[in-house]
């Protein structure tokens, strides 16, 4: 599983708000092609850029970005995050 859970913290909440863009904790191995294709395949939006970085405590958090502006809240509010 490449997805592991989304990172919702009050920073990533403005985030969303202010650039539309989604954070996730992936799988360590996964590459930015792996972590792009999951999340198409699983909320049926386009991706248009994933970066990542390992956090402080070991793991990979990817941050998503969406060719439709409005998609990150759509997805949150789906996950019943927001």
């Amino acid at each position: 599983m490449i997805l592991k859970y989304p990172y919702a913290t009050e920073k990533a909440s403005m985030i969303v708000e202010r650039d539309g863009q989604i954070q996730f904790i992936v799988d360590r191995n996964a590459s930015k092609v792996q972590i792009k294709v999951a999340i198409e395949k699983m909320f049926d939006q386009p991706v248009t850029q994933v970066r990542t970085l390992m956090t402080n405590r070991g793991e990979k958090k990817a941050m998503v970005s969406f060719s439709n502006p409005k998609a990150a809240e759509e997805i949150l509010s789906r996950l019943g995050i927001m």
